[in-house]
């Protein structure tokens, strides 16, 4: 492992102190690359995390994702979580905490709206930062792909049925816009591009070319992951500063979900004895989310300054944190699991 990879937690303590101080310092700054974004998708923040997914996509080979289908049970667990078990299990801590556990420390007309976040940030499972996990974790990465692309093609179908039953809504406007740019962002065009290089490179020097070119683009890929934090603390620096006892109260559910759904997921690929390259992405993609989409449905039924658009914002800052926890923890069990 180099410098950055060994302190990793550390470089991003650093970023997320780095984004709090400058938002505060510079909100003007801030708020002018906040504002460069199209159908809720900050084309920054795109860019940073294209360049993360893009090494990952390198070391995709078209040529054996017909295999993946011969192994289906990462891809049974990883549908049963998302789409069964996440968003309620989401929708029921929110009721616990925010109607019980922490009524006498919230706005108790704000409940519902802190409620209806947690249950779009349940329901949408992660597009793109999961290619970061599962690169970081020696993850398959045809198999990860083919995940991702099932996980989507389901969201199309999914997503608005399922918010709609647990809020109680029938009129669910899913901003189709930011789920397309973002699957076109994120996945399309990132994996064109690895296969054209990895094309290229193969035909220079083989699958040593290839290992040799991830080797070499692997701190740019980190690069941009302290660099997205950076932007995400310091675009909400100001909101946090301001209300640091709510933002904590509202991690809480966010952090017990996230570290539930992915001992569930681990837990049963260990049982299943997956191998772990398909047993890690498979538990950190249940665990992951969607932000973008969670946001933009957030704004777009409740309104900008809402609770629920609090709560999937608040659900962006705990992720990347609580991810590096997990990457690290699954790290280190690997051993625990077939070669």
């Amino acid at each position: 492992m180099g410098l950055f990879e060994r302190y990793l937690s550390l470089w991003v303590a650093l970023c997320i102190g780095a984004g709090l101080v400058l938002g505060a310092l510079l909100p003007g700054p801030f708020a002018l690359l906040a504002g460069l974004e199209y159908a809720s998708v900050n084309l920054i923040v795109a860019v940073l995390i294209w360049a993360m997914v893009y090494p990952m996509m390198v070391a995709v080979d078209l040529g054996s994702l017909k295999s993946v289908g011969q192994r289906p049970k990462g891809l049974i667990i990883t549908v049963v979580i998302n789409w069964l078990i996440k968003p309620f299990t989401m929708a029921a801590l929110g009721v616990l905490f925010f109607q019980h556990l922490f009524a006498g420390f919230i706005d108790g007309t704000k409940a519902p709206e802190y409620i209806a976040g947690l249950i779009l940030l349940g329901a949408a499972p992660c597009t793109a930062m999961v290619f970061v996990w599962s690169q970081m974790t020696k993850g398959d990465a045809n198999y990860t792909l083919v995940q991702v692309s099932l996980n989507d093609l389901i969201m199309v179908v999914a997503f608005a049925p399922i918010v709609a039953f647990l809020l109680g809504v029938t009129d669910i406007a899913v901003p189709w816009e930011t789920l397309l740019l973002s699957t076109v962002l994120y996945v399309v065009i990132p994996l064109l591009a690895g296969v054209v290089t990895r094309s290229a490179l193969i035909r220079r020097g083989g699958e040593a070319a290839v290992s040799g070119f991830t080797a070499r683009i692997k701190p740019a890929s980190i690069l941009g992951l302290l660099l997205t934090v950076v932007l995400l603390f310091g675009f909400q620096g100001p909101v946090i500063l301001a209300q640091p006892a709510l933002i904590a109260l509202l991690a809480v559910p966010i952090i017990l979900q996230s570290y539930g759904i992915f001992a569930l997921g681990y837990a049963w690929a260990w049982a299943w004895r997956l191998p772990h390259r398909v047993a890690a992405p498979c538990a950190l993609i249940g665990t992951s989310n969607f932000f973008e989409l969670a946001v933009a449905v957030a704004i777009g039924l409740f309104g900008l300054n809402s609770g629920a658009a609090l709560v999937t914002v608040v659900g962006v800052l705990v992720e990347v944190p609580v991810m590096l926890t997990l990457v690290a923890f699954a790290n280190r069990t690997r051993g625990h699991f077939p070669a």
